[in-house]
């Protein structure tokens, strides 16, 4: 077992101990669940719509790079910059050079998946500047030191009970559990951050590429802010997130809220296209850095389909493996389902070999997935090559070589059974199996096993035609 799958494995044992985050994860996963079916619901023609959304996507996939140049001609067209990163390293250097060119000492940040990636933060405070996060949730996840644990909502991990004890610790307030006292105390620390900021950050939800505009939607107007009161605009954005014009955004629009939050739109939905010119509001200068990391190497292949992902959420709330361990628990910033995909995709597998396997198969992501992604099919994928790579365990090889040697021989195999049977009767207790030596104890540290049966399906069947 490598040291990846060690952690992995650990971090599974200390999330499954946590009492507060089944409490939180309860609470948050259930109300989206049943909202986003609320939501859709109230879509006419809705399966038509997410067969629109899916067609847009993957074909702008197959377009990307002609996409690509005709957004970045956009882009410039309207007055602004784009840069293209080929990394983490690259994205997070483009911003510290116009940092410091334009001599910013306060950022101020949206909520943004590709800065999370990239540890965009760490770079800047590590800089020496003054980094806030002003969404609510990234706001509360950097004051506890910690990544976000949900796609829409970062802080889904944390109770409001735990959230009233890291303001009173952090911002040195009364103590309160009220979620409006609470919305109310980051509000007043944070509107004079918008106001002093230099630079504002934020993620982009779609791009397009007829036009230049880069679509930002958040439910709490922190992102209008952070593109329009700071000088400078820095917009960072995966090579994928386009859509090839306005009428597309649209489509996806439609379905971006009702599948995250049940919403038929978010609140706030900013069209930012190009600098200001002579409007009184608005970015003197606006960037947006694409960013590739890994992304363009999975474009022809088989899990090309994972870069259609609208960062909905919706596969991680029906998830059963996310909604017991969380998000941490995956250590890496996407989590659920499309993270055990995306992540070692882009990644490497090498890296990230245990995320594919935290999955039940159940196919409950693809049903809610709002543009039909096939993620079982590309978490099996991931399995064959993890298999291939000779990466499997060696008890785990020994068994499936000893497995396939006597299923495919119906008498050995009857022979086996026969044997398994009596050997695993001697571990049981009322026709369940509660312990097994390792590395079967694996499997009943956490669950029983029944035992097998007096007799074979097929022992019945034989027995049923004789008589």
């Amino acid at each position: 077992m490598t040291q990846s799958t060690v952690a992995f494995h650990r971090r599974v044992t200390d999330a499954l101990a946590d009492h507060q985050l089944r409490v939180a994860l309860d609470r948050t996963t259930n109300r989206f669940a049943s909202s986003r079916l609320e939501g859709l619901a109230s879509l006419p023609n809705v399966e038509h719509v997410r067969d629109q959304a899916r067609a847009i996507r993957m074909r702008t996939l197959e377009n990307l790079d002609k996409q690509l140049e005709q957004f970045e001609e956009a882009v410039g067209a309207a007055g602004g910059h784009v840069h293209w990163a080929k990394n983490a390293t690259e994205a997070s250097r483009i911003v510290l050079d116009l940092a410091k060119s334009r001599k910013v000492q306060r950022v101020v940040k949206s909520k943004s998946m590709i800065s999370e990636e990239i540890e965009l933060n760490k770079a800047l405070i590590d800089a020496g500047l003054n980094v806030i996060e002003s969404d609510l949730g990234e706001y509360i996840i950097q004051l506890a030191n910690e990544m976000p644990s949900h796609i829409i909502a970062p802080a889904v991990h944390k109770t409001k009970e735990e959230v009233g004890r890291l303001f009173a610790a952090k911002l040195g307030v009364p103590l309160t559990h009220d979620p409006e006292q609470m919305a109310k105390i980051a509000r007043e620390r944070l509107r004079n951050v918008f106001l002093r900021a230099d630079l504002g950050i934020s993620g982009v939800n779609f791009g397009v590429a007829e036009t230049g505009t880069i679509a930002i939607v958040t439910n709490e107007g922190n992102a209008s802010l952070t593109v329009s009161a700071p000088r400078i605009h820095v917009a960072m954005m995966g090579i994928e997130r386009l859509v090839p014009t306005l009428d597309d955004l649209t489509v996806m629009l439609e379905l971006l809220a009702r599948s995250a939050t049940g919403q038929k739109l978010t609140v706030y939905t900013d069209l930012l296209t190009g600098p200001r010119h002579d409007e009184q509001d608005g970015p003197e200068e606006l960037h947006v850095v694409l960013l590739d990391n890994g992304r363009s190497g999975l474009l022809g292949t088989s899990m090309a389909e994972v870069l259609a992902c609208i960062r909905c959420g919706a596969c991680l709330n029906v998830c059963p493996v996310y909604r017991e361990i969380g998000g941490h628990a995956y250590g890496s910033v996407y989590p659920g389902p499309i993270g055990a995909v995306l992540t070692p995709a882009i990644g490497g597998l090498e890296r990230w070999e245990a995320l594919p396997m935290a999955s039940s198969l159940c196919g409950a992501c693809r049903d809610a997935c709002p543009v039909r992604i096939d993620l079982p099919r590309m978490l099996l994928e991931l399995r064959a090559k993890r298999a291939n790579a000779n990466r499997l365990p060696l008890w785990l090889k020994f068994g499936l070589k000893l497995y396939a040697a006597t299923a495919t021989r119906p008498q050995l195999f009857r022979a086996m059974v026969s044997v398994s049977r009596w050997v695993l009767g001697k571990f049981s207790a009322g026709g369940w199996l509660r312990w097994l030596p390792s590395p079967l104890s694996g499997w009943t540290s956490s669950r029983d096993f029944p035992v097998f049966a007096d007799q074979s399906f097929s022992e019945q069947w034989q027995s049923r035609r004789t008589h």
